[in-house]
């Protein structure tokens, strides 16, 4: 009798252990994926403004603070020199906070001095993140900077990496206020934003 009740005193025992780790792993695995991942946001371009007068004094008057804006995504008037600016500023408030994420896809457009558009290559066209208006809009010749978060060659060349799927890694601390392209070929005379989009994994699903 005595053996009887030390295994069945075992067996409760072990019940109790396994049961609470089986609870316990459930629990962490549900805290260590912070809830539902956060669904991809893709930004509204209708919402979106281009800093008029048109480069090449579209930079100055911004860092002035003095600018108009237009509903628009695509320069109206051509570049008129390489490294032209094209400053689309974003809205005041996004309905998500995009600071949570950490990637972000940008797609282009570009066309030359007739309109037609141009096959995506490299060296045509880069773009930038920029925090705050008032700053530094162009941040250093490569790399992301103080006010600069982001900063990516070759948009839609072979070499470019934001204009894919997975996009670029990016590590925002503020909202944005606007995005930066300019053109890095003569031939480019207009550039479009076509898209742009915020997310956290990549095209393998890390």
């Amino acid at each position: 009798m005595k053996k009887i009740g030390i295994i069945l005193a075992i067996a409760i025992a072990l019940t109790f252990v396994v049961g609470c780790a089986s609870s316990g792993g459930s629990s962490s695995g549900g805290g260590g994926g912070g809830g539902a991942a956060l669904k991809p946001y893709s930004v509204d371009l209708s919402t979106l403004s281009l800093v008029v007068p048109e480069p090449p004094k579209g930079t100055e008057a911004v860092l002035k603070g003095q600018y108009k804006t237009q509903k628009a995504v695509k320069n109206a008037t051509p570049f008129v020199k390489k490294y032209d600016d094209l400053l689309i500023l974003f809205p005041e408030q996004f309905p998500v906070d995009i600071t949570q994420y950490s990637r972000i896809t940008i797609t282009c457009k570009y066309f030359d001095k007739s309109g037609a558009e141009l096959d995506q290559a490299d060296t045509r066209a880069m773009v930038s993140l920029i925090y705050d208006l008032k700053g530094d809009l162009r941040g250093p010749e490569m790399g992301p900077g103080k006010n600069t978060p982001l900063k990516e060659m070759n948009v839609g060349g072979f070499s470019g990496l934001v204009n894919t799927d997975r996009g670029v890694r990016v590590k925002l601390t503020q909202v944005p206020g606007g995005i930066l392209f300019q053109n890095s070929d003569d031939m480019v005379k207009f550039i479009e934003l076509t898209g742009i989009t915020f997310h956290n994994k990549t095209a393998s699903g890390e």
